[in-house]
């Protein structure tokens, strides 16, 4: 068997997951008396019947008749002086007795016999003795008298606290006397000796009973409390501690020394404030237990950090000053309890009120503290402040797509990322969802707050892991400043986003200052999503369709359903105006549900040759039910599924997983075109161009218009999607088509269909129905080329000729050109310096004049600004290469 491992040991090694109970040894209480034994033995707790010092009564039974004869100058009786040395003997021999009780296991009657031959006959000999002396006329009564009282005393005294020992001796003593004067009255005085040691005996025993079940009720209670103590402090629940008046610990329990790493033994004697460390605390707990301490005053549970270094562990102390039976102070007693687990769950409770449980960022109520904060400041000048709000863009359909799981973790990243372009500018939090707000104390100008916005969406913009998925998502500002746009916190975060909503609608993955007129804005676009969700209602939205040409026949092969909106008061409003707010309100779903079931509905009663191609929003191809919606929009209308083509645009792809690639092929499963919308527009790369089953590439406009311009690469752009189209057997469609030169590039380039204005306007369901019954032949009708987009303007120019000024207006202005008034009949082919503000000047040819108006080529295009305006008439200087301006630019 292997050596016993000591308690202290297995301690030390390891931490127990569960309580051993030690019991304190307890002190061997004195075994429990017989019930009686007080009479019998007295306080003797050697339970002797015969005291010790009883053979030392053979003295005074000798010498007393000695001084009683001496005394009264007789010889004694000869009968009396035998009883009297007899009694003397007896006496003496009791010493056996004595022995036989120190040596042997006696029972009780034997005791009573030993002592009866002890104490008893040797009393009755010397009271026998004395009652015939005094019976023989030699002495007086009074002297037999007082030498028996005197005996009896001394007997008394010697068997003191053994009451039956006294009885007997008593009893035996007078009875001894009495019988000589009277036999009768000799045992019947024995016999009522007899009957009250019985009966005192009996009382005596019911005493002991009662005595001996208080002392078991006692001692059981003080061992179960002692119990009670010992687990209290073993299981660490609590301990105890006490010291003496110099503050040095004479009692711990032993479960406080372990945890502090030491031994009790170590630690009594020491300084009571060895046990904790003060220097962690905060002055105030300091201060206050050296303040009771030195008060000498009560304390209940105060805080303190227990000594150790390993671990961080608090306890909560209470104490009180002791006093001894004069009044003088003897120290201090107390207890503790572990606060370790209390203190922990508060701070925890705290972090869930003050922070983000997700993101570990900041919450909405710590975020609205600091920022109650800095606007509540003493001084003025640290009020200020800046809030940004934050929006993610396209995060509803990662948790559509993949699960809100996937959702938490990107929001995890997201915290991340915030955290570190913000760095220690700010403080950043999330305010819920996919809701972020950021504090910029201090004043900050607005470019440097507008570059920091930039960063932010720039970081955030950056593609995501996610559980093996690779997730793409944007980010939208609002900015407001303190205290130019508000000085409470309620009309800065109102503000922010307000500005917040702006730059969403102005197209998501960009910042936007708080400007005034953002409240009507808001103000329209609350209205206008009440006047959309009536129009879902009530049928209000209609569908407008355009064909699609084959570039080949030039035939009509099909219509592409587009959304439209009459409102009854404000007329016709654009998609891109209320199909964002669609969005946002979860009305998306419904329309294209309906814009499904009605362009099914159409197809029916068109050509069987003709297809229609509807819209399909990337929140309705994560919906699972789609394929459902599909098949009863065909069923019920009766349409052959290869008629009906799903426009699809890039974004779907965002969340590449295994839910996109289930629902292509079960609309594919269920025969339905699927085309792919808006290519080279998104942000996906074209690795899913191998595995998606698409029928048709679309070629968005924005790569069509500017085509034919001297320069530009989108011919070679689209001549690289045609190409690529072609090697995976996809038809191509080339969008926005106005002009014949953009008509004859495309179809050059390989284009299989085209769609734009150079063959039709988008036309109602019943334009539509006509136009198929004249044929399906197209006609293209349109301008020869195109030219730049231009804006309209009432404008004052100086155009310089010659070194002649002249004063002129423009109409409207391009990148390339301009419509000038006030010049007549200016010949084609002259050149003018245009000033078009101050220091900004810009050559320009006139390419044609009628009457008092021209149209101006410029030699070089102008810039446009971040909002597609020409910079040089909105207050910003044009960058250019034209020398002749930078000349100029000089020398003004």
């Amino acid at each position: 068997m292997s050596a016993e491992v000591p308690p202290e040991t297995i301690l030390e090694g390891a931490k127990r997951d569960f309580a051993r109970t030690r019991r304190r040894e307890r002190v061997s209480a004195p075994a429990s008396r017989e019930a009686g034994a007080s009479f019998l033995f007295g306080s003797d707790p050697t339970n002797r019947l015969v005291a010790p010092e009883w053979p030392q009564m053979a003295i005074p039974m000798l010498l007393i008749p000695i001084a009683i004869a001496a005394y009264n100058l007789v010889i004694p009786h000869t009968l009396a002086a035998l009883l009297a040395v007899l009694g003397a003997i007896a006496a003496h021999l009791s010493r056996l007795a004595v022995r036989a009780e120190e040596t042997r296991q006696m029972e009780t009657g034997q005791r009573m016999i030993a002592m009866g031959l002890a104490v008893a006959l040797p009393m009755f000999l010397f009271g026998s003795a004395m009652g015939v002396w005094g019976s023989s006329g030699q002495v007086s009564w009074f002297d037999c008298l007082v030498a028996v009282a005197t005996v009896s005393l001394l007997a008394t005294v010697v068997q003191s606290g053994r009451l039956v020992g006294v009885l007997a001796s008593q009893v035996s003593i007078w009875s001894g006397i009495t019988c000589v004067a009277s036999t009768f009255g000799g045992y019947f005085s024995l016999a009522i000796g007899v009957v009250i040691a019985i009966v005192a005996y009996l009382r005596q025993r019911e005493i002991d009973l009662l005595l001996r079940e208080k002392v078991e009720s006692d001692q059981r209670a003080q061992t179960r409390a002692q119990e009670i103590l010992a687990d209290y402090e073993e299981t660490g629940q609590g301990w105890f501690w006490e010291t003496d008046r110099r503050g040095q610990l004479t009692y711990l329990s032993t479960p406080v020394a372990e945890i502090l790493g030491r031994k009790v033994s170590d630690l009594i004697g020491r300084p009571f404030s060895e046990l904790f460390n003060l220097t962690e605390q905060s002055g105030e707990g300091e201060r206050t237990l050296a303040f009771h301490l030195s008060a000498r005053s009560s304390f209940s549970e105060l805080a303190v950090r227990a000594a150790t270094s390993d671990e961080e562990r608090w306890w909560s102390i209470t104490g009180r000053p002791t006093y001894d039976t004069f009044n003088n102070f003897t120290g201090f007693r107390g207890s503790g309890t572990d606060l370790t687990e209390k203190r922990r769950s508060q701070e925890h409770a705290s972090r869930l009120a003050h922070f983000d449980s997700l993101t570990g960022l900041s919450n909405r109520f710590r975020m609205s503290q600091t920022l109650e904060k800095i606007l509540l400041a003493p001084q003025v000048h640290h009020r200020a402040c800046s809030v940004f709000l934050l929006d993610l863009d396209r995060f509803k359909q990662v948790n559509d797509t993949l699960g809100h799981p996937a959702g938490d973790a990107l929001l995890k990243q997201v915290a991340q990322r915030l955290e570190r372009v913000v760095g220690k500018m700010g403080r950043v939090g999330r305010l819920g969802g996919d809701e972020f707000q950021v504090i910029l104390p201090g004043k900050i100008e607005r470019e440097q707050l507008g570059h920091l916005a930039q960063r932010i969406i720039e970081s955030l913009s950056q593609p995501y892991s996610i559980e093996g998925s690779r997730v793409m998502i944007g980010a939208s500002v609002g900015i407001a400043i303190v205290p130019d746009d508000g000085v409470t916190s309620e009309a800065l975060i109102r503000n922010a986003d307000l500005a917040l909503y702006a730059a969403k609608d102005g197209g998501r993955g960009r910042y936007h200052f708080y400007a005034a007129d953002l409240h009507s804005d808001a103000e329209e676009r609350r209205q206008m999503e009440e006047d959309l969700r009536d129009a879902v209602s009530n049928g209000g939205l209609e569908l407008y369709y355009q064909p699609v040409v084959q570039t080949s026949t030039e035939k009509i092969t099909g219509f592409e359903a587009l959304l439209r909106w009459n409102h009854p008061e404000h007329g016709w409003i654009s998609p891109t105006r209320f199909i964002p707010i669609a969005e946002d309100t979860g009305l998306i779903a419904p329309i294209g549900e309906w814009a499904l079931r009605t362009a099914c509905q159409d197809l029916s009663r068109w050509p069987e040759n003709v297809r229609v191609a509807v819209n399909v929003s990337p929140l309705q191809f994560a919906n699972p039910s789609l394929p459902i919606v599909v098949t009863n929009a065909l069923a019920s209308s009766q349409v052959a599924a290869e008629r009906l083509e799903l426009e699809i645009t890039e974004s779907v792809f965002l969340n590449d997983d295994e839910g996109t690639d289930q629902m292509f092929k079960s609309l594919k499963a269920i025969g339905v075109r699927l085309a792919l919308d808006d290519f080279g527009t998104g942000y996906s790369s074209l690795g899913y161009l191998r595995s998606a089953p698409f029928d048709k590439i679309k070629i968005d406009q924005s790569f069509v218009r500017g085509a034919t311009q001297p320069g530009s690469r989108n011919g070679a752009i689209i001549a690289s999607i045609v190409s690529l189209a072609e090697a995976l057997g996809m038809e191509t469609t080339a969008e926005g088509v106005e002009t014949l030169d953009e008509l004859d590039l495309v179809r050059m380039l390989g284009c299989s269909h085209v769609q734009g204005y150079i063959y039709e306007r988008p036309l109602s369901a019943m334009n539509a129905a006509a136009r198929l019954s004249t044929g399906l032949m197209a006609i293209a009708q349109g301008p020869r080329s195109s030219r730049a987009a231009r804006q309209s303007m009432l404008r004052k120019v100086v155009l310089d000729h010659g070194g002649h000024r002249y004063n002129a207006m423009v109409r409207n202005i391009s990148q390339t050109g301009a419509l000038i008034e006030g010049l007549w009949n200016v010949p084609p082919g002259t050149i003018f310096r245009v000033l078009l503000a101050d220091n900004h000047a810009v050559t320009g040819t006139c390419r044609w004049s009628s009457d008092d108006r021209m149209g101006v080529e410029f030699s070089m295009p102008l810039r446009l600004d971040e909002g597609g305006r020409i910079a040089a008439v909105a207050g910003k200087p044009p960058v250019t290469s034209d020398p002749e301006a930078v000349v100029q630019r000089k020398v003004g």
